[in-house]
């Protein structure tokens, strides 16, 4: 029997790729396909496919939102994260949201079609050097779901385009505190770059898209 995938990518030519990729195993076929996150949680529940292929940064919501809900409304269908991104914090968010594996798009061909065949068989599949920097990193929160107070502030300010001394007055303290909470961000999530942290908000929803500063 053959293993029923559902495809959720923005990309409409990357979906094509994907299809005639997916559809060229014996063992494989493609079941439905989505462009945004609420119609991916939709396709999903109509197809009830083996394995889900889901991209992260997708409109109206994204994949981490996609996967949360699936996951909220009983769906047992695994989730294979399909992106650009290979932040650890992804791995991480991803992993928190429900997601049993992880493929960074460069490396599509053979690691997605194993990672495939092995979520439909119960197993998880993270790429190896992701996976090690989260085990040996076991103390440091995952996702934004145990980020403190004052740290979703500054990420949702930094994403926005303030510098430190703005947060600062923005949230009346002073900058040295700004300063410790971006750190722990940096740490928590892995990601130390501004255009990092602005993907990650908007994935996480804790950004809006659009709303950040240019």
């Amino acid at each position: 029997m053959s293993v029923r995938v559902f495809i959720a990518d923005d990309n409409g030519v990357l979906r094509g790729g994907l299809c005639a990729l997916i559809n060229m195993q014996p063992d494989m076929e493609v079941v439905g396909e989505a462009a945004n996150g609420p119609d991916a949680v939709l396709g999903v529940q109509s197809t009830e496919p083996d394995v889900a292929l889901m991209d992260l940064t997708m409109p109206n919501g994204g994949g981490l939102a996609a996967i949360a809900a699936l996951k909220q409304i009983g769906s047992k269908t695994p989730i294979v994260v399909l992106t650009v991104h290979d932040e650890i914090g992804y791995v991480r968010a991803a992993e928190r949201a429900g997601a049993v594996g992880y493929v960074v798009k460069s490396a599509v061909d053979t690691k997605l079609l194993a990672a495939i065949r092995a979520v439909a068989q119960g197993r998880t599949s993270i790429e190896s050097s992701m996976r090690s920097t989260a085990s040996t990193d076991s103390d440091v929160r995952r996702g934004t779901g145990e980020l403190t107070g004052p740290e979703l502030e500054v990420l949702r300010r930094l994403a926005e385009g303030f510098t430190n001394g703005q947060i600062a007055d923005e949230l009346h303290v002073d900058v040295k505190s700004v300063e410790t909470s971006r750190s722990s961000l940096v740490q928590k999530l892995g990601l130390a770059s501004r255009s990092a942290l602005v993907r990650f908000a908007i994935d996480c929803g804790v950004l809006t898209p659009g709303a950040h500063a240019a």
